[in-house]
């Protein structure tokens, strides 16, 4: 459920809570795609057999982003501050992650997985009385990205070196932005 400090925010910007959600989610949309084509650019080299799941992943987000892109030109809202961080941010995790291997590359779709799923049921909980085409934006993409997640959880050892190290911190800097783009 969202904040008390995320609502004030919306409130003193005159927009909706729905329409933060939404242009939040639009920029870690953004943030996704770069990730992955970050981690493509370099797997490329150091881990060609990612490849083809690595794009397929990252088409699954533009598609993604494309339909908050589309719910937030229906409703004449523009886009979060946080876009271009969460692009910057997203292609640079990548290029590190993607340097450091299968198993960092893994451990981060699952980390930003795991956060990106559960903000995504807290805000389809809220959405699902309060603003039903908000509602449906959201539910449209949870099957894909739920399915990142389980297939990235299944290809990296938990308690392995890169799931200790990546999990922690690329968990706590997707819970940082998001918490950054709902008050912006």
């Amino acid at each position: 459920m969202p904040t008390d400090t995320a609502i004030a925010a919306c409130l003193n910007s005159g927009e909706s809570l729905a329409d933060r959600i939404l242009k939040v989610n639009h920029a870690g949309e953004h943030g996704a795609v770069n990730i992955y084509r970050g981690q493509a650019l370099i797997c490329r080299w150091r881990a060609p057999s990612l490849l083809a799941e690595l794009e397929e992943f990252r088409r699954h987000e533009e598609g993604h982003r494309a339909g908050f892109t589309a719910e937030m030109e229906r409703r004449g809202v523009r886009r979060c501050r946080s876009y271009h961080l969460c692009g910057i941010g997203g292609l640079a995790l990548g290029i590190l992650t993607g340097l450091c291997g299968k198993a960092a590359v893994a451990a981060t779709t699952v980390a930003v997985e795991s956060v990106v799923l559960r903000h995504l049921e807290e805000q389809m909980a809220y959405l699902e009385t309060a603003d039903e085409d908000a509602y449906r934006a959201v539910r449209t993409i949870v099957e894909e990205e739920r399915a990142h997640h389980d297939r990235a959880a299944a290809s990296v050892a938990p308690r392995g070196f890169w799931w200790r190290l990546v999990l922690p911190t690329v968990t706590l800097s997707t819970e940082a932005v998001i918490w950054l783009g709902m008050r912006l």
